[in-house]
């Protein structure tokens, strides 16, 4: 009985053939010319806030670069991600949406694929570099004092290096590039899994590399922030005023960094857990209208960081501006 179900799952496993291996169009929409327009309309509103935004923030960077910290070096690399996520992909989807099919055959489909896979795991890995700094400086005072911005750019270098490797990775042969389900837009194959033992392998690892493993990274840093500042301020205390302010400020930072990390992984992983389970789940038990909204969720996730910035922002300029007249004031009674 159970050789018989063995083959049955083997079976079953061999003649299950993916969407876009189908007799119908693998680019021709599921959805209806309503929804399509819809999220055509939501796509091009995302695109352009997180376009202007992103493009606003690397703007204002470069006018104080040289005067940019570790941690500010990692933001404005997290915002070239999440700026070329939004010029590079999202045209393509916005014009598919709008045409009821995906208008750039296999060639776009692969290079959509590969710029949204790359984009998305160089922002991944930079919050998980960015976790490791605030870990670092708050958590070890005497290690984050070393730590100088040659050292966020050799950073900078292993981070594109992993995120190039990776996106890499399927062009080699080992995986693919496949037309979402619903058919106007495109992802790494994770389909691939329901057909042999190398998909499988080739999707956990793409899942370990580029997902678990930055998250835990991610988790475990702000988890050992949060114990830590619990216990913190006796120990600052210890130290002179100006170590004391820094501190303070790298508290502001990791806050910064805890808020665009809690928003990129919020808009991620309902996307991650949908493509776990075509992957892994029974055949096309993912219901087409169900698997669109994670997508669009997790293309907006370009957006969000912006707006972070900017409210940060907006409470530091209040703040040097007290500071300002605090010291303006003292002056004159001097």
């Amino acid at each position: 009985m159970s050789g018989m179900a063995s083959d049955h799952n083997t079976s079953s496993q061999e003649e299950y053939v993916p969407h876009y291996l189908q007799k119908e169009d693998p680019f021709a929409s599921k959805l209806s010319t309503e929804a399509d327009i819809v999220a055509g309309f939501y796509l091009t509103v995302i695109g352009i806030l997180s376009t202007l935004g992103n493009g606003y923030v690397i703007f204002m960077s470069s006018k104080r670069k040289k005067k940019l910290r570790p941690a500010e070096i990692m933001t404005v690399n997290l915002a070239v991600c999440d700026l070329g996520i939004s010029v590079v992909g999202k045209p393509f989807s916005i014009i598919s949406f709008f045409c009821h099919r995906w208008m750039f055959g296999w060639i776009g489909c692969r290079w959509y694929g590969w710029a949204g896979f790359f984009f998305g795991c160089g922002s991944l890995i930079t919050m998980t570099a960015v976790s490791l700094d605030r870990y670092l400086k708050i958590c070890h005072l005497s290690y984050g004092t070393w730590l100088k911005r040659h050292h966020a750019f050799i950073c900078l270098a292993i981070i594109w290096a992993y995120a190039t490797f990776w996106a890499t990775v399927p062009f080699a042969g080992v995986g693919s590039y496949a037309p979402e389900p619903f058919g106007t837009s495109c992802t790494l194959d994770w389909w691939l899994a329901q057909a042999s033992v190398a998909g499988q392998v080739f999707v956990l690892s793409i899942l370990f590399f580029c997902l678990l493993l930055p998250t835990a990274v991610i988790v475990f840093s702000y988890v050992k922030i949060i114990l830590k500042v619990k216990s913190s301020t006796k120990e600052v205390a210890h130290y002179d005023t100006r170590i004391q302010n820094s501190h303070i400020l790298e508290m502001k930072l990791t806050k910064v960094a805890m808020l665009i990390c809690a928003g990129f992984l919020i808009a991620w992983i309902p996307y991650a857990v949908v493509s776990v389970w075509s992957a892994f789940g029974q055949p096309d038990s993912v219901p087409i209208q169900f698997s669109v909204v994670p997508t669009l969720l997790a293309k907006s996730a370009a957006m969000y960081n912006p707006i972070i910035y900017q409210v940060i922002d907006c409470k530091f300029a209040c703040c040097r501006s007290g500071g300002l007249k605090a010291k303006n004031s003292l002056k004159k009674s001097r």
